[in-house]
């Protein structure tokens, strides 16, 4: 069984490896790629703000290491948390784990617990939320749509913010990556298109990636298409898109082997 793995490149070749080893046939088929905002100013200003905030949420390990590309090298926020008592929030494993590659000790992070296999802005919120208050203030790390610096934040991140609002808090907002179309030349094309309708499976983990795939290929039908998506709004995005079959799992590795294998 053939699946398609849509994440950026550097984040899908775990993933392949992972789906090999446990007997799939995986290929990647990145839908997004990553590349650095062109205008970090805006990201220095807030490194130079950092110690005003009580915590700072990041949305993906792309946004950390982005953001942490700016970090002052005299600046103490995360790595001397007895000096400087800013969190760090994750939304899930794989940007728990750039934030310690980045030096953030484990003790300053908050993120879901691993074991409830559900990584979003909700669940992120049911760690954190009551311990917020009226008055703080709170950094919100995101990526942005190509160069549109007012692109939304998307739909997890939006509520996040709202949460905080609502809760009394001041929220800020930072872009420190863009995510744009990938490169998508004629072997991209062909893979694609025979995926449309020879059975695989494709493993979306994002909203954008979809309708990225819809962008590059508006002309494609997607009603003989399977798909595993890793939340329920990704999973609504695939079923307006066009696909036939659209089954969600949670996502970790081993939730998505097991949904796709229930697909045989």
């Amino acid at each position: 069984m053939r699946v398609i793995v849509t994440r950026p490149a550097r984040d899908a070749a775990s993933w392949v490896n992972g789906m090999n080893a446990a007997g799939l046939d995986a290929v990647a088929l990145p839908l997004i790629a990553v590349a650095s905002v062109e205008d970090q100013e805006p990201l220095r200003e807030a490194w130079g703000r950092i110690s005003s905030y009580t915590a700072v949420m990041f949305v993906s390990g792309n946004a950390v290491e982005h953001f942490f590309v700016e970090k002052p090298a005299s600046n103490p926020v995360f790595t001397a948390p007895t000096a400087i008592k800013s969190r760090a929030w994750a939304t899930g494993p794989g940007t728990v784990q750039a934030l310690m590659r980045a030096g953030v000790p484990a003790a300053s992070i908050d993120a879901p617990v691993p074991g409830t296999g559900q990584f979003d802005s909700e669940a992120l919120w049911d760690v954190v939320g009551t311990g917020v208050k009226t008055g703080q203030r709170f950094l919100i790390v995101r990526g942005q749509d190509g160069a549109d610096t007012s692109a939304s934040t998307g739909a997890g991140r939006d509520w996040f913010a709202r949460q905080l609002q609502q809760a009394g808090a001041e929220v800020d907002l930072v872009a420190a990556y863009q995510r744009c179309l990938p490169a998508f030349g004629p072997r991209e094309q062909s893979l694609a298109r025979e995926a449309a309708v020879d059975g695989t499976i494709w493993l979306f983990s994002s909203s954008q990636a979809i309708a990225n795939l819809s962008a590059l290929l508006p002309a494609q039908s997607w009603a003989r298409a399977r798909a595993v998506a890793t939340h329920t709004r990704i999973a609504a995005a695939a079923k307006r898109a066009g696909f036939g079959v659209v089954c969600e799992s949670r996502p970790t590795l081993a939730d998505a082997v097991a949904s796709i294998e229930s697909m045989r």
